[in-house]
């Protein structure tokens, strides 16, 4: 059964408090009370785990405001709501400026209340998933911090943990940007190597000799410029793994040599005669078709077939449409808390169009525009107009009426123009080469912002 959230409510209002206690309850809410700060302090180190506190603002030992401050310094995931008898703009924008979820006054709550808890509840919960997979030991990635409910994320995964307590080659197939560095790690996590190195190296970062010299070290001498012996990547990964990305672009020749390694686990480094032996388990990854380049020469066949022991295929961010919004909310999070905004949700239309485009940087793709979405939004919403022109405009997948009738694209075409014309309604009634009463028209059919 799902613990239910939890709420504390301090205010020295006894009548008030028991009442909105009643109502948060019917909402099957976990409810506290205190009648003043200090209470409310004591109750927050003995809970530890309280969602959301909902304060008056004049208290009989503190200022409801200053609290704000307090509470979102020692217990940075849970939210606060402010309420007061006698608002100002002033005392509003300081409790926000301090941290506070929202801001309202007494009286002219009743409908906006309980749909106010549910979104601070909603954020609470998202930044404790958060917080969850981040405080993981470090590099500690495991298959429960992948995200996706879909079925094919989820097929990959269970495909994966198969195989991570082996000790067999595992090839990573998949376009870039979907998280083949992220399975790799999950797999080492989950394996019997966890405790050693994992050791990453891209393979096109580096031209053919220097990849070598990386992968199996070399001896004082080798070379120009090698002034001391120098252990390789295989040495550092002893007893762990070794992740080979873009293993499609090492050279044929360097592919010779790491098949002895897969065959013999031992090498040669680079201005030696001697072998060195290892105990290393390699996970290769790659966004090419090496069977296909393997027929045609430009990759060897016989270390494919080495590589291939075990095949996984991460899907594309196309095939996996189910968790955009979930990804989106995942990076709309980190970012709005490292940029320092409150910005708390995705309009339909925004979430709409991200299942709309075709996504060919996957993940690594979503993250960069959700970024950018958050470094331009001045509200508390992600809204159609801040994403790039490419996605506004992209070839509709869906059959959402939002998007794909006249009324919907209108609608997006006119706030792509307001935010063009950055809120200058005449200007953008111009560009639209309509009457600046037309536009208001449409302002108000389409409730857009105005």
């Amino acid at each position: 059964m799902k613990a239910k959230s939890r709420i504390l409510i301090i205010d020295d209002e006894e009548k008030l408090r028991q009442l909105l206690s009643r109502i948060i309850e019917l909402e099957d809410f976990q409810v506290f009370q205190a009648a003043n700060a200090n209470r409310g302090l004591q109750l927050l180190e003995q809970e530890k785990n309280i969602d959301l506190i909902i304060t008056d603002v004049k208290l009989p030992d503190a200022n409801g405001i200053e609290l704000v401050g307090q509470i979102k310094t020692k217990y940075p995931l849970s939210e606060v709501i402010v309420m007061t008898a006698f608002g100002t703009i002033h005392d509003g924008v300081k409790a926000i400026k301090l941290g506070a979820f929202d801001y309202f006054t007494k009286g002219d709550d009743n409908e906006q209340i309980i749909p106010a808890i549910n979104r601070a509840i909603e954020k609470v919960q998202l930044q404790k998933r958060i917080a969850e997979l981040e405080n993981k030991l470090e590099n500690k990635i495991s298959f429960e911090t992948i995200l996706g409910k879909s079925e094919p994320i989820q097929e990959t995964i269970r495909i994966a943990r198969k195989v991570a307590p082996t000790d067999s080659t595992v090839l990573l197939e998949g376009e870039t940007g979907v998280g083949k560095e992220l399975f790799a790690q999950a797999i080492h996590n989950a394996s019997g190597r966890r405790t050693k190195s994992f050791v990453a190296v891209n393979c096109s970062a580096f031209p053919k000799d220097l990849l070598e010299s990386e992968l199996f070290g070399h001896r004082k001498g080798a070379f120009t410029g090698a002034t001391n012996d120098k252990k390789g990547l295989f040495e550092e990964a002893h007893e762990g793994t070794l992740f080979l990305d873009e293993m499609g672009e090492m050279n044929l020749d360097l592919q010779a040599k790491l098949l002895r390694v897969l065959e013999t686990q031992t090498f040669i480094k680079v201005g030696d005669s001697k072998p060195t032996k290892v105990n290393v388990r390699i996970i290769a990854a790659t966004n090419r078709n090496l069977k296909k380049e393997s027929e045609q020469e430009h990759f060897r066949p016989d270390l494919y077939y080495r590589l291939s022991t075990f095949k996984i295929t991460v899907p594309s961010l196309r095939e996996r449409k189910k968790d955009i919004a979930d990804l989106a909310n995942y990076f709309l999070t980190v970012y709005s808390a490292k940029i320092k905004k409150r910005i708390t949700s995705m309009d339909k239309e925004f979430v709409q169009q991200l299942k709309n485009y075709e996504w060919r940087g996957n993940i690594r793709e979503l993250k960069n525009i959700i970024e950018r979405a958050v470094i331009l939004c001045d509200t508390e919403t992600l809204s159609i107009d801040l994403l790039p022109a490419e996605i506004i405009h992209c070839e509709t997948t869906s059959l959402s009426p939002s998007v794909t009738t006249l009324e919907g694209m209108e609608k997006i075409h006119i706030q792509k123009i307001i935010h063009l014309a950055k809120g200058n309604k005449t200007k953008a009634a111009e560009l639209l080469g309509i009457g600046l009463t037309t536009l208001y028209r449409k302002i108000e059919e389409y409730h857009l912002e105005k």
